[in-house]
């Protein structure tokens, strides 16, 4: 999987990372397009022949004195052929009342041949909530009206919602989202759902519990699990997750659920750690984006860095099934 590969610009202006005496994964890539080099929180898809991914770009580097939306976080699109090499395609950029300070953190979905965007808003603080927006074709997308179409609530939250994740289960899709408590302090995440054959505005989700799904409790998770990413094996969902806020290191568990609500982690340790030292993702291996291809071959998209956050790359390692638990294709 791994090898020492050394990428070019693209004509639009967007970088993969050069390669460093260690080796490298064969997808190392980045958007240079606000002035640094900065892509988070993979999501990926196929649609039509193409592979997109959707991915967070943060506020440019410079203030633009015409431009607004370049002062805060907005959702980057690219597509593949390969899994390794993308071109970026478009943004998705504030256009909502609520999103003005920004959005990010897209999960992406295929549902009747439309490409559904769940994502959050960004800058708000405890007020940041849950978006969607859909697609025909993957890049152009109409936001819904009634926009921000959910936030939780309960004594256990704070309120805020981020990190979307849409999953059908049975006749509901399953919306997995990150919260923290009304300290503002732990993260967790928490689910709601809403009728799958429905338009998925506001008023057709419902908070399903009342209470985190699954919270920090091991060494590694710190104060913070987040960025839920589910797939379904059989009658199993597995759920790879951040465990640890940015560059603790964050780095990606595992958890199993029958019915989508009660979860149980697969293991103790992470499934996938940060990288040594002197590695590309020394800083974290976080934010994880599961993907299923046509051909059944399992991809596991997740964000890097080796400087505690001066730069963030987006890269991939495919997952086998052994005894129906996953581990890394090596």
């Amino acid at each position: 999987m791994w090898r020492t590969v050394l990428f070019v610009l693209s004509s639009l202006g967007i970088a993969t990372g050069a390669a460093v005496a260690s080796d490298q994964p064969a997808m190392r890539w980045t958007d240079t397009s606000r002035g640094r080099s900065i892509a988070k929180d993979p999501s990926v898809i196929r649609f039509g022949d193409r592979y997109l991914m959707y991915y967070s770009i943060p506020p440019a580097a410079q203030k633009s004195p015409t431009e607004s939306w370049a002062a805060g976080w907005c959702i980057g699109i690219a597509e593949s052929r390969d899994l390794d090499h993308w071109t970026k395609l478009g943004e998705l950029r504030p256009a909502q009342e609520c999103d003005r300070r920004g959005l990010c953190a897209a999960g992406a979905i295929v549902l009747r041949s439309k490409v559904h965007l769940f994502y959050q808003t960004y800058g708000n603080g405890p007020k940041d909530a849950i978006c969607h927006a859909w697609s025909d074709d993957g890049v152009a997308f109409t936001r819904e009206p009634t926009n921000p179409v959910f936030a939780p609530a309960g004594t256990w939250t704070v309120g805020r919602a981020i990190d979307a994740e849409a999953v059908p289960v049975g006749d509901r899709l399953l919306l997995y989202f990150a919260t923290r408590d009304p300290a503002m302090k732990v993260q967790m995440l928490g689910v709601a759902g809403a009728p799958l054959d429905s338009d998925f505005r506001r008023e057709r989700w419902t908070q399903l519990v009342d209470g985190p799904i699954l919270k920090p409790e091991l060494p590694w998770e710190r104060n913070c699990i987040e960025a839920a990413s589910v797939v379904r094996r059989g009658d199993t969902l597995f759920m790879f997750y951040a465990g640890g806020y940015n560059n603790e290191p964050q780095q990606i568990g595992v958890a199993t659920s029958r019915d989508g609500l009660s979860w149980t982690r697969l293991a103790s340790e992470p499934f996938l750690p940060n990288g040594a030292p002197d590695a590309w993702n020394a800083s974290e291996s976080g934010h994880p984006g599961i993907f299923v291809d046509a051909d059944g071959r399992t991809h596991l998209f997740f964000q890097g860095n080796r400087d505690k956050g001066r730069t963030w790359y987006l890269s991939r390692v495919e997952v086998t099934w052994r005894d129906g638990r996953p581990a890394l294709a090596r």
